[in-house]
C-alpha cells in the first residue's frame, strides 16, 4: 500500500508526542528531525523535505503550541496542513470545455508508466461524468499498443480511433479531432508515444502535436514506484512541452510515496487522479487533503463513503439490511457482501481508509483475512444448490463432504465456513442497528466476517 512504510514512521513519531503533557523546542526539534528521515526514505526531494521542515518548525514552536492544552495534537495539525500545502491544498480537476465543444487531452509519459492504460480509465471516467470521449491511437510505435488501447476502449464503452501503425501520429491526432467534431464527441484523448527515457524525437513529437492541433490539457502520467525519477521526468516534461496535471499510477503499490509529495512543488502543476488499482475503475480523484490524513493514520473517511457509493447498489443494501436485522441471510448474500468488498477495493484498500489502521495493525488484519482464502470461500458457496445457499440449516455432513469434494478443499474448511457463517449471523442479529438508520445509509457497509 503507498505510504505505508512513510505512515508508520510518523505515527511512531507522533505517538510519543500525544504522551507529553507540555512540549519543549527540543521535543519538536527531535521530532521533526524524524520526520525529516522519514520523509527522505520515501525519496522525498531534498530541497522539498528541508522547506517542509522549516515551515513546520517555524508554526510549531510558537508561544501558543507549547502552552496549548494539547501541544502534540498541535503539531500534528501543522504537519498535516503543511502536507496538505504540500501537496496542492485542493483538488484540482481537468478543466473541460461546456457543452459540445471539443477539449483535446494530450496524454504524455515515459514507456512503462501505464500511460495507454490509464488513457482508457480517464475515458471511462469522464463518460460516467455525462461526457462522451473518443482515445485516439497516437502510439505507432510500441508493438501492440493500438490493439491494447481498443480493447480497454470496448470494455470502457467508449470508441477509439485509428489509422494504424504507419500513419504520422500528428495526423491521426489531427484527425481524431476532426472525426469527434463530425460526431458529437466531446474530449479527444490523445494516447501518445513513449519512451524508455526522456529523448529528443518524443519531445518533438509532442511539440508538433501541439502545433497541429490545438491542445486545452497535457497530462504527465508517471509512475509513482519510481520515486524521485517521477519527479524529474515532471520536471522535463514541464521545461519541454509545458504540462497542466499529473497522474501518478501504482500508487497503490510497494511505493514510498515521495513523488506524490515532491511534484507539486518542485514542478508547480497538481496531480490530478492516482492510479489506485489494475482495474479500469482503479483511478481517484487526488484529494490532497485527505492523501496527508492516510499519511498520517487518520484514515480517509469520504473517500470510502464515496467508494460505497459507487461500488453498492442502494436497493440491494436496504434488502440485504431488513435481512441482516432479521438474521434471515443465507449464503448468496454473503456471497454478495464479499463481491461488494471487492468492488470497493478489497479488505486492504477499506482498511487504508479506515482512521487507527496502521501498517502493523493492518498486516495482522489481512492476515487473518487472507484475499486469496476469499477465492475458496467463493468456491464452496458455488458449490451449494440454490436450496442450501438460501437455508444453511440444510448442510448436513454428507451435504458439507459433497461441498468439500466440489470446491476442491478439504472437509474441514467447509465446516470452518459454515461456523463462521453462523458466528456472522448471530453478530449481525446483535449489532443490526449499525447496518442502516431510517435512511437506510450506513447499511451500505457490510463486510463478509
Amino acid at each position: 500500500m503507498a505510504f505505508e512504510s512513510l505512515s508508520e514512521k510518523l505515527q511512531n513519531v507522533f505517538k510519543n508526542l500525544r504522551s507529553k503533557g507540555r512540549l519543549t523546542e527540543a521535543d519538536v526539534k527531535t521530532a521533526l528531525k524524524e520526520v525529516k528521515l522519514a520523509l527522505l526514505e520515501a525519496d522525498v526531494s531534498f530541497k522539498v523535505v528541508k522547506q517542509f521542515i522549516k515551515a513546520v518548525q517555524e508554526k510549531a514552536v510558537g508561544q501558543d503550541v507549547m502552552n496549548g492544552l494539547n501541544p502534540g495534537q498541535m503539531v500534528i495539525k501543522i504537519v498535516h496542513d503543511e502536507l496538505v500545502s504540500l501537496m496542492g491544498s485542493e483538488m484540482t480537476e481537468i478543466a473541460l470545455k461546456p457543452g459540445r465543444e471539443v477539449t483535446v487531452i494530450m496524454m504524455a509519459g515515459l514507456q512503462g508508466a501505464g500511460k495507454t492504460t490509464t488513457a482508457a480509465k480517464l475515458a471511462g471516467r469522464l463518460k460516467s461524468k455525462g461526457r462522451k470521449p473518443l482515445l485516439a491511437a497516437c502510439d505507432v510505435y510500441r508493438p501492440a499498443a493500438i490493439r491494447q488501447l481498443e480493447i480497454n476502449g470496448q470494455k470502457q464503452g467508449v470508441e477509439v480511433f485509428s489509422l494504424g501503425d504507419r500513419e504520422d501520429p500528428v495526423k491521426i491526432a489531427r484527425e481524431a479531432v476532426e472525426y469527434a467534431r463530425r460526431n458529437n464527441l466531446n474530449v479527444v484523448l490523445l494516447d501518445t508515444a513513449g519512451r524508455l527515457h526522456v529523448d529528443e524525437d518524443m519531445m518533438q513529437e509532442l511539440q508538433n502535436i501541439k502545433r497541429e492541433v490545438k491542445v486545452d490539457q497535457t497530462v504527465l502520467v508517471v509512475d509513482a514506484m519510481t520515486g524521485q525519477d517521477a519527479v524529474n521526468v515532471a520536471s522535463m516534461f514541464q521545461d519541454k512541452i509545458g504540462i497542466d496535471g499529473v497522474i501518478l499510477t501504482k500508487l497503490d503499490g510497494d511505493t514510498r510515496g515521495g513523488a506524490a509529495l515532491s511534484i507539486r512543488a518542485t514542478c508547480g502543476r497538481p496531480i490530478l487522479y492516482a492510479g489506485m488499482g489494475e482495474k479500469l475503475s482503479d483511478l481517484e480523484p487526488f484529494y490532497p487533503d485527505r492523501m496527508a490524513s492516510r499519511i498520517l493514520g487518520m484514515g480517509d473517511v469520504m473517500s470510502l463513503i464515496e467508494k460505497a457509493q459507487e461500488a453498492i447498489d442502494e436497493e440491494k443494501a436496504r434488502d440485504m439490511e431488513q435481512k441482516f436485522r432479521k438474521a434471515q441471510f443465507g449464503f448468496d448474500d454473503y456471497l454478495e457482501s464479499m463481491n461488494q468488498m471487492k468492488n470497493m477495493g478489497g479488505i486492504s484498500s477499506i482498511l487504508s481508509m479506515i482512521p487507527g489502521f496502521g501498517g502493523s495493525q493492518m498486516k495482522q488484519i489481512e492476515d487473518s483475512i487472507d484475499e486469496k482464502k476469499m477465492g475458496q470461500i467463493e468456491a464452496m458457496i458455488l458449490s451449494m444448490t440454490p436450496e442450501e445457499r438460501a437455508n444453511p440449516d440444510l448442510l448436513n455432513p454428507s451435504r458439507k463432504k459433497r461441498i468439500a469434494a466440489g470446491a476442491g478443499v478439504d472437509l474441514s474448511e467447509v465446516n470452518r465456513l459454515v461456523k463462521q457463517f453462523e458466528q456472522s449471523r448471530k453478530m449481525m442479529k446483535q449489532y443490526s442497528g449499525m447496518f442502516g438508520g431510517k435512511t437506510g445509509k450506513r447499511g451500505k457497509f457490510k463486510l463478509p466476517f
